[in-house]
């Protein structure tokens, strides 16, 4: 007998948790099981990672025979991965709807018992009669303040029956309050560690964070180590569902690198694999030198469990469009240079007084890149016609189940491309054709090349083949 059994959870699922590194006697899941066992409403307060919510999934599954989980779009691989193999246990089917049309194909061939969707998909698949919202019997909310929390999410959960558990989970739970008494009243709030920003930072080399998409945490590793050549490293990971990842990436279990799930041994490098509670970062910084991995959307709580921390920039992908972020530079260098910026100083006067420069220089580089019109093709020299956009060629289509939106989010979020400079994306069943400005190509396609997409690494060139096509005039046939 393990302890889950004492919680109420199936001894399938419990030697499931258990094989992945979890312990009944972790206070939060002591907290969080029993309740999501019971059909009970939980608010759990964790860090913003979906592996957080293993074992309060698994205790929903030995119950709920139909499971809606809402979470944003670009970690719906990441819930997928944790959702599969409990889903498999627990004999349940599970849909991941990255995409409307795939989802819809599958939903009206026989359903599934567990869908993963982003709130705007969901409801999209909900509107077409395929998803009903009224069959489930429990709903997760991932980090409900990263959620689309207006009217998309509010006409979804009207669907939702009323005697349907609700799982809420969120890392800045003050944000959230009117949100959660609204949909998860009653709801048990239970939290992974004694909160969520520690003591501060005791004098000393501060952390380091590295920012890398979800699915290229474990070939990053690689990075930082040879980086900084430590003589003993220890990689803390939360449990091990990514132990064989990385394993591959470093040689764990040889002299000096070691993984661990629980408290880490004292070492000269101390790499955070997913994003540390406050009581894991204090035991995690105490250790050794340490290095945060900060995948899009655990920037700010990092930020804020770790204000003095610095960036830690690895080789790859940043150089891969520096030559695209130098001509950012220069244009914003040109506006300083030229402009009149009188007005734009009375705007910002307050902001600045109240926050640091660097911060609000950063918020509104953010805002121009993402909700920025993409600008109109330069005009070709002397006048002429505009010229036209390069392609990029990327192996991987609509075999592999990609869809435009995994382009997106990988290139805006993790590449730091600008929404702006991605054009036309055209789907074939092997491979993909993005449109890029011809000035960028070169870079953006660097980038792309070596990066992940569905797990699988991405080979991407300038596609110069299809241009050719396109201008080269139509054969003639000779006369008989």
């Amino acid at each position: 007998m393990t302890g889950f059994d004492e919680l109420h959870l199936p001894r399938a699922l419990g030697d499931a948790l258990e094989a992945r590194g979890w312990s009944a006697h972790d206070p939060f899941v002591r907290e969080a099981v029993p309740a999501a066992a019971r059909g009970n409403n939980v608010v759990a307060v964790a860090p913003p990672a979906a592996v957080y919510a293993t074992p309060v999934l698994a205790a929903a599954l030995g119950r709920a025979d139909r499971l809606l989980i809402l979470a944003p779009a670009a970690e719906l691989a990441m819930w997928a991965a944790i959702t599969q193999p409990l889903g498999a246990t627990a004999g349940r089917s599970v849909l991941a709807a990255r995409t409307g049309p795939r989802a819809t194909r599958r939903l009206r061939r026989g359903g599934a018992d567990i869908v993963l969707a982003d709130p705007e998909t969901a409801l999209g698949l909900v509107r077409g009669s395929v998803l009903a919202p009224a069959e489930f019997t429990a709903v997760v909310l991932g980090w409900v303040e990263r959620l689309d929390v207006g009217d998309t999410l509010t006409e979804l959960m009207h669907e939702i029956p009323r005697d349907a558990q609700r799982l809420v989970f969120t890392a800045t739970p003050e944000r959230v309050a009117d949100l959660v008494e609204r949909y998860a009243r009653k709801g048990l709030t239970v939290r992974s560690g004694s909160g969520l920003v520690p003591a501060p930072v005791p004098s000393g080399a501060p952390p380091r964070i590295v920012s890398v998409g979800w699915e290229r945490r474990a070939a990053a590793l690689a990075d930082v180590v040879e980086m900084l050549d430590p003589a003993t490293v220890c990689v803390w990971a939360l449990d091990r569902a990514e132990a064989d990842a990385i394993g591959r990436a470093l040689p764990v279990g040889t002299p000096g690198v070691e993984l661990v799930t629980g408290d880490a041994p004292d070492s000269d490098l101390v790499i955070a694999f997913d994003p540390p509670d406050s009581e894991r970062f204090v035991q995690l910084r105490d250790a050794g030198s340490l290095v945060l991995l900060a995948p899009p959307g655990t920037e700010a709580y990092l930020a804020r469990m770790a204000p003095a921390a610095r960036p830690l920039r690895l080789p790859g992908v940043l150089e891969g469009a520096a030559s695209a972020a130098a001509a950012r530079r220069a244009e914003i260098a040109a506006a300083i240079d030229n402009g009149d910026a009188s007005t734009s100083l009375l705007t910002l006067a307050p902001l600045l007084e109240r926050y640091d420069a660097t911060r609000v220089a950063a918020a509104l580089y953010d805002l121009w890149s993402t909700r920025a019109a993409p600008a109109a093709p330069a005009a070709a020299p002397g006048g002429g016609a505009p010229s036209q956009p390069a392609r990029i060629w990327v192996g991987i289509g609509k075999s592999e189940g990609v869809s435009p939106n995994d382009f997106v989010g990988l290139m805006t979020k993790e590449l730091r491309v600008p929404r702006a400079s991605i054009g036309r994306i055209e789907l074939r069943d092997a491979y993909s054709l993005i449109e890029v400005p011809a000035a960028e190509a070169e870079a953006i396609a660097r980038a792309l090349n070596g990066a992940t997409v569905r797990r699988k690494r991405l080979t991407a060139r300038i596609d110069r083949e299809s241009g050719a096509r396109q201008e080269r005039p139509p054969r003639r046939r000779a006369p008989r």
